[in-house]
């Protein structure tokens, strides 16, 4: 008995360290010869009207904002809302929009969670989970997006494999990383973010 535990509790943790912010992968794939289940958000706009958030300052004086730069999310949000992930002495613009989710987060701050740095994201277990609409679950995300998978109340930021992504269930989409994604491939394995709103 005690070995058929120790290998269930083994093939669980293998299964639930392969990608943190998809321990849901949608095995019906009944969108896959048709449109993407990807959608962008409402209030979503030509990324050219958008502008990084560059009078993004962390609480402490000695964090710095990063520039824009060419490997940039992929999502745009008009008339979002502006907040810092911060991590260390970097700084992290980001734009949330104004679904339930985004606006229980915000309620929120400043909030704090561990993340650690999987394949295609950084993702943490949230204390309580957000809220949210039906309507905004969705399969996938896009590279750049700020989720929260309801799957497991997880805090995602996800840079990569976004044509991937719709194998990967109870997505909600928060917002959107505003800074070349590169950067945050670089952040550590385990890292502490603090976020809170841009000053």
């Amino acid at each position: 008995m005690k070995k058929l535990l120790t290998l269930a509790l083994t093939i669980l943790m293998m299964f639930s360290l392969t990608a943190c912010s998809g321990n849901q992968a949608n095995k019906n794939e009944k969108n896959s010869a048709g449109s993407s289940s990807v959608e962008k958000d409402s209030s979503t706009t030509e990324a050219s009207n958008v502008k990084p958030n560059a009078s993004s300052k962390a609480s402490n004086g000695s964090a710095k904002v990063l520039p824009k730069g060419s490997n940039m999310a992929t999502r745009t949000i008009k008339n979002g809302t502006a907040i810092t992930l911060t991590v260390g002495d970097t700084v992290i613009p980001v734009t949330l929009n104004n679904s339930t989710s985004s606006k229980e987060l915000l309620s929120r701050l400043p909030y704090t969670v561990n993340i650690n740095r999987y394949s295609h994201d950084y993702c943490g277990v949230m204390k309580d989970p957000l809220k949210y609409d039906e309507k905004d679950v969705h399969n996938g995300w896009m590279n750049g997006d700020i989720d929260f998978a309801r799957d497991a109340n997880y805090f995602t930021i996800l840079f990569e494999d976004e044509e991937k992504s719709k194998i990967y269930g109870d997505q909600v989409n928060l917002g959107k990383v505003d800074c070349d994604l590169s950067v945050i491939k670089g952040l550590g394995s385990s890292i502490d973010v603090r976020i809170d709103l841009a000053r």
